[in-house]
């Protein structure tokens, strides 16, 4: 049975400079696990990546909020939601492609890969002017 053994929530404006703080924030609290340097890079990574999609894809022509959930569950397992109230994505399989972008420019389409590659199980939820929940599961070692 899967049981909190602890859990914060933050809500940030989707600006570039709040990226870190997630990043750092997120970090911090999962600290109290013990992490190996490994796992908290790839919890990092993911955070950024889910982070700067928000900040990107959601809010098009306007600013909005960027609302993160972390639980730490019991067996050394954490979970990160990271939700918007943007735009939303029409074809969230479609998103999940590596190298598929609406950005363009720089933008090399590889969020979801990304996030996938450092997290045990990623999940997308999302509605076309609702919103994007992307949801993130981590196994940390037991020490």
């Amino acid at each position: 049975m899967i049981k909190i053994i602890n859990q914060f929530k933050m809500e940030l404006l989707a600006r570039s400079s709040n990226e870190s703080f997630a990043r750092a924030a997120i970090a911090a609290f999962i600290s109290q696990l013990d992490p190996t340097v490994e796992e908290l890079s790839d919890i990092k990574t993911a955070v950024s990546e889910a982070v700067t999609n928000c900040i990107v894809h959601a809010y098009k022509e306007q600013l909005g909020y960027i609302y993160i959930t972390v639980r730490i569950l019991n067996d050394n397992k954490v979970s990160i939601k990271i939700k918007d109230k943007g735009c939303g994505i029409p074809d969230v399989e479609k998103a999940m492609e590596p190298l598929y972008t609406t950005a363009g420019g720089e933008r090399a389409g590889l969020g979801f890969a990304v996030m996938e590659s450092f997290t045990d199980k990623l999940t997308v939820h999302s509605a076309v002017g609702r919103g994007t929940t992307v949801i993130f599961h981590k196994q940390l070692q037991t020490r």
